[in-house]
Parts: C-alpha cells; sequence; structure tokens
C-alpha cells in the first residue's frame, strides 16, 4: 500500500474534528442555561430549599399532612383554623353560664343586727315607722351565755348563704356587711330588697329565748294594710318562701322546729316586724336556733354547723326563686 492512501483519510478527520469543537463549545454553553434555570426554580417563593413546592403549601407534604416542626396556624401548637376558633369561643361563652340556674335571679339578704351597734345605743334606738306601729331603728340581738353575739353569727351565716348562691348564678345584696357604725334601721333593711327587686329576701336571725326552749322557726308575714303600708301581694308567696326555707333548713340541719312557738310547727306568722310589713318583695326571717339553749348554743358556735345552716337557707331560696314562679 503507498502513501498516497492516506489522503483521503486526512480529510474526513479534518471535518470529524471541526464538529466536535463545535459541540464541546455548545455543551458549556447548555449547562450554563441548565445551571440558570435551577436558580431560578429554587428562588424563594418558588420552592422550599432544594424540595419543590407542594399543593399542601411552604411547610407541609405532599399529602398536605403538616411537616414536623410547622403548624397549620403558623404559630406553636396553634392548629385550629379560624373557624374553629370562633367555635371554641362561643363554647367558652355558653359555658360561662351552664351550671348556672339562678342566673338572673337577685336574692337580698338581710344579717340581722349589726355588730357595732352596741356602740350606738341612741342611733338604734331611735323610733321608726313600720305602718301599724312604730319600733326601734334596730337592736343589739341576742347572745349565748358564754358571750357569742348574734350579729357574729348571723354575719357568718349570710356571708355562707351569698357564697353559695353566687356559686349558681344568682345576684346576691347585703343589707350590711360589718361595714356600717349602726343598722341600717329596719325600714331601710325592707328599702334595700324593695329597689333591688329581689325575687326573694330573708333575714337571719338567733333567737333569745328561755334556756329550756330549743329549735328553729320561720317568720312570715301578716296583711297590714294600715298607715300608707299595704304588703298583702307579698303575703302569699312570702309564706310558700316561708315553708321551702323551712323544710330545706330541717333537712340540712337536723334543727327540730321550735317548740316554744306556734305549737312547734316551725313557722309563725307576724304583723309587727317592720322587714316584713314594709317588704314590697317575697320576704321572711329565720330564727336559726335559741341562742340561750346549751344545745342549741353548741351548735350556734360550730362553724360546720353554720355551714350546714348556710346551705339550708341557700337550698331553701333556691327552690322558692326556681320552683314557684319567681
Amino acid at each position: 500500500m503507498t502513501s498516497d492512501d492516506f489522503g483521503p483519510q486526512r480529510t474526513q478527520r479534518t471535518r470529524t474534528t471541526t464538529l466536535v469543537l463545535v459541540l464541546a463549545a455548545l455543551v458549556p454553553l447548555c449547562f450554563a442555561g441548565w445551571l440558570g434555570w435551577q436558580a431560578i426554580a429554587g428562588e424563594p417563593g418558588k420552592g422550599t430549599g432544594n424540595r419543590p413546592a407542594t399543593a399542601g403549601g411552604p411547610g407541609q407534604d405532599a399529602g398536605g399532612s403538616t411537616a414536623p416542626g410547622a403548624h397549620a396556624s403558623g404559630t406553636p401548637g396553634g392548629s385550629a383554623s379560624p373557624s374553629a376558633s370562633a367555635s371554641g369561643s362561643g363554647t367558652g361563652s355558653a359555658s360561662s353560664t351552664a351550671g348556672k340556674p339562678l342566673a338572673g335571679k337577685v336574692i337580698v339578704i338581710d344579717p340581722g343586727h349589726n355588730p357595732n351597734n352596741v356602740d350606738h345605743p341612741s342611733e338604734i334606738n331611735s323610733l321608726v315607722f313600720v305602718g301599724n306601729s312604730s319600733k326601734a331603728c334596730d337592736t343589739t340581738g341576742a347572745s349565748t351565755n358564754a358571750g357569742y353575739p348574734e350579729a357574729q353569727f348571723t354575719l357568718d351565716v349570710a356571708r355562707r348563704v351569698r357564697t353559695l348562691l353566687e356559686s349558681e348564678g344568682a345576684k346576691v345584696v347585703f343589707t350590711q356587711d360589718g361595714n356600717t357604725p349602726w343598722g341600717p334601721c329596719v325600714t331601710e333593711r325592707a328599702a334595700i330588697g324593695n329597689r333591688a327587686h329581689a325575687d326573694a329576701a330573708i333575714s337571719i336571725h338567733a333567737d333569745g329565748a328561755g334556756a329550756s326552749d330549743h329549735g328553729f322557726h320561720v317568720i312570715m308575714p301578716q296583711t297590714v294594710i294600715a298607715g300608707g303600708v299595704n304588703n298583702s301581694a307579698i303575703v302569699t308567696p312570702s309564706h310558700t318562701l316561708g315553708m321551702d326555707v323551712r323544710s330545706a333548713f330541717a333537712a340540712a340541719t337536723g334543727e327540730p322546729f321550735a317548740n316554744y312557738i306556734n305549737g312547734g310547727v316551725g313557722y309563725d306568722i307576724r304583723s309587727d316586724l317592720g322587714g316584713l310589713n314594709l317588704s314590697t318583695v317575697p320576704k321572711v326571717f329565720i330564727e336559726c336556733a335559741n341562742m340561750r339553749n346549751s344545745g342549741d348554743a353548741e351548735r350556734l358556735t360550730s362553724a360546720a354547723w353554720r355551714q350546714e345552716a348556710a346551705e339550708g337557707i341557700a337550698d331553701g331560696l333556691s327552690q322558692f326563686v326556681l320552683h314557684e314562679g319567681h
């Protein structure tokens, strides 16, 4: 084979070399273009890091479930949607009145006497008109033989009753809370209940009868139409209130009906008490026990028994305002 046989072969190699050179120049350009597209695809808002954005949005897996460390609400632990939050708020509002059967009811509690009355004899002995007679503005109240005062007892029980009633939603109004120098007078005590438009009112007392007398009784109003006073509208509902309180108090405390009042039936009807004569809302008094009887005095000075007394009074008031249409 002669040397001239390689001539055509050299020509073909030149063309191939040229094509290779062209392709070699194009490859870097294409690669650079691909890198540029990847850079654009990786811009903020286009995806998360090297992971493409999914239909579920940032922070979620492709299936829409919340990714670890991310929360649907955008705040730690906050997964509720706005509609769920609104629903929860409504439930909370409803629950604020749930279990409050006395919501909307107004009850006036009159703690008998005042611990400071003893220091203001001239004020409490002044006479006030109660329709059919004149009475002392207020009195000091009774006490046990050991010196435990009625006014201290009535305040303690009244405060316990208030706690019980308020826990069930009632608005409780006091005639005095030991924070006044004396009184108020029996006329003002009645007026406080009237101004409050109370659903029920009660005056809490303990009696000062003979040593052998024991037990409790409820005092209800007798009709009084005199001297511009007319309590006839509240006599019947007050009697219903009185019987509710009588039953509940006996059940809660085990205290017997007073053996020295009205044949031992546990209630009395009177027309000489300004707090009842002047009331325009259903109202009764309760004499919880006799302070001068040793057995009753032992109970009156027991905090546990005073709590039972408060429960009985609160139960009676609740029974009346809930079930008697008041």
